[in-house]
Formats: structure tokens, C-alpha cells, sequence
């Protein structure tokens, strides 16, 4: 099968995948094809939501539709590195009669991890993801280990109560693909989450892709053409968040600093994401700009200005104007 009819057939799963979830999360549809970008794109997610938003339940039934491991991990305040990476023990060998160390592999050990309320925990904890994140292995005791793929780390947090908890450093929002903002339903998608929910049925979600289909689906991705003035066009929009280079005065008044090389990057896999999961060979501006917004709104820093005029969530989007 050439390239071209395994775009076709990725774009008609992930419409099956779609299907699937749609059984169990009702809404939310813009996350979604988030969420898929970025996981066929062999990124991480940041989702911030308040409680309530079904942020657990759309990744568990995303890992079910996709036939993928997943674990939760709730972070807390004395949650240690050795509760996410595993840990060793001493154990006995019955055929020396001697003692040895054995690792239990912790919670990282998925295709789906699910980092819930992640600043909730000491920068110590955090970093204990940056490894896995990166690299997708664990060295712990001087032996590394490698995760199994695909690897996919959804952190989440909670925009509301920031008392008792420690804000991601820069280095670690940088490794996050996306930072996904889930918002509140409508409310006639309310009505149907409460009607479907406090009823006795109980959908069953089919499996859809593999793990070895997915595999073979992102290495494809990475191969998909991109012409030169669309990644023209995704460097120049990240190099614009960057006060020092940038011509718009909007970003010289409310910026300190913007988006690094790592987001033009995250824009073109996103671009290319985009265009094969809805069965198109090749990504145009239309896709840059979609994905501009997840992919910036963490990595630039803004200053006094703008905090004091409360106009950080539209600079993202302001930035696409250039």
C-alpha cells in the first residue's frame, strides 16, 4: 500500500475512533482532534479544565478505542519520583539462597499516562516525567528502561485552586506539545450528559486501531510533504512572539519573552497531523494556524503590562495575525 491510500485509510480509523468515543464523551469534539494530533504526532498534552469535565474519562476511552494501556497517576503533595518511574526491592533467589534487587515498574510504564493535577506535586516529582517524555525511558539505579510505544503523557490541571501547588517550570511546559483549555459543555450537551449518564445503559467502546497500526501510522505522518512557505510561515510566526525580533508593538508592550525553536517544530508535526488525519497528503497555512494556539499559549511569557490588563488569553491569537 502506497503512502497516499494509508493516509485515506488513517483518515477513515480515526473517523472510527471519533465514532467510538463520541458513544461515551458527549461534546468536546475541538479536544478530540486535538488530542489525536498530538498523540499520532508523538507529542504530550497539558489540559486545564475545572473538575468535573470528564477529563479522565475521554483518555481512558480514547486508550480503550485504541486497544493502548493506560494509567492514572494522581499527583499529590508527597507523591516521590519512585511512585511514577517504579522502584527496586530485595528480593529472595531460590535457587542461590541469596538476596538480589528486582524493579517493579512503576505507573509510567503505558502507552497512555494520565498526569492528573500535575502541579500539585514538588518540582522534584515533576521531573521525574521529563526523562519519559523526552527520551521514552527510565533510568533508574544506573539501568535504563525503555517504555513501550507509542507513548503518549497527558498532564491536567486545575485553572481554579492554585493554593498548595507548584507551577511547571518553563523547561517542563516546553516538552507539552499542546496546552488544551476544556471548556464548560453547552447546555443542550449538558442535558444529554446528565440524561446518558443517569441511565442504567452502559456503552461498550470497540477497539479501532492497535498499537503496532498506530506506530506504522506516525512514522507516516512524519513522512508527509510540507511545502517551504508553510513552514516559512510557522517559523515566522513563532520568531513574532519573540520580543526582540518581532515588529508587532503589541508583543514589544505585553511580551518578555516567546515561543522557542521547539514550537515551529510542534506547528509543522501538528500541520502534518492535522492534514493526514482528515485524509489530506500534504498540510497547508489552515493547519498551522489551527494548531498556533495550543501550541504558543504556553511557551510565551508575558509581563506586568499584560497582566495588569488581563490580556494574556487573547495573544495567542493575536499572534496569528501576523
Amino acid at each position: 500500500m502506497d503512502d497516499v491510500k494509508k493516509i485515506q485509510t488513517l483518515g477513515e480509523a480515526i473517523y472510527k475512533v471519533k465514532q467510538e468515543i463520541a458513544k461515551v464523551i458527549i461534546g468536546q469534539n475541538d479536544v478530540i482532534d486535538q488530542l489525536l494530533v498530538s498523540l499520532f504526532a508523538k507529542g504530550h498534552c497539558l489540559l486545564i479544565g475545572v473538575p468535573g469535565l470528564a477529563k479522565t474519562l475521554l483518555i481512558s476511552t480514547l486508550s480503550k478505542a485504541l486497544d493502548l494501556k493506560f494509567h492514572r497517576i494522581q499527583f499529590t503533595p508527597d507523591l516521590m519520583p519512585s511512585d511514577i518511574t517504579g522502584t527496586e526491592i530485595i528480593e529472595d533467589n531460590v535457587s542461590t539462597g541469596g538476596k538480589q534487587f528486582k524493579f517493579i515498574k512503576g505507573p509510567i510504564f503505558a502507552n497512555i499516562v494520565l498526569a492528573d493535577e500535575i502541579n500539585r506535586t514538588p518540582p522534584k516529582t515533576q521531573s521525574a516525567l521529563l526523562e519519559a517524555m523526552q527520551e521514552h525511558e527510565v533510568t533508574t539505579a544506573g539501568t535504563t528502561y525503555k517504555l513501550s510505544e507509542p507513548f503518549f503523557v497527558l498532564a491536567t490541571q486545575n485553572p481554579i485552586e492554585q493554593e498548595g501547588t507548584y507551577p511547571l517550570p518553563e523547561a517542563q511546559l516546553d516538552r507539552f506539545m499542546f496546552n488544551l483549555w476544556l471548556d464548560y459543555p453547552s447546555q443542550a450537551e449538558e442535558v444529554d450528559i446528565v440524561k446518558s449518564t443517569t441511565a442504567q445503559y452502559l456503552p461498550s467502546v470497540n477497539k479501532v486501531l492497535s498499537a503496532s497500526e498506530i506506530i506504522d501510522f506516525q512514522d507516516l505522518i512524519r513522512k508527509v510533504p510540507v511545502a517551504d512557505n508553510v513552514i516559512n510561515y510557522a517559523v515566522n510566526l513563532v520568531r513574532s512572539t519573540r520580543p526582540g525580533n518581532s515588529s508587532l508593538q503589541f508583543v514589544k508592550d505585553f511580551l518578555s519573552y516567546g515561543a522557542g525553536p521547539r514550537a515551529s517544530q510542534y506547528l509543522v508535526l501538528g500541520a502534518k497531523a492535522r492534514a493526514a488525519l482528515t485524509g489530506r497528503y500534504t498540510p497547508d497555512i489552515a493547519d498551522i494556524r489551527a494548531v498556533a494556539s495550543p501550541v504558543l499559549r504556553h511557551r510565551i511569557v508575558t509581563n506586568f503590562n499584560a497582566e495588569a490588563e488581563n490580556i494574556f488569553i487573547r495573544l495567542a491569537n493575536n499572534c496569528m495575525t501576523y
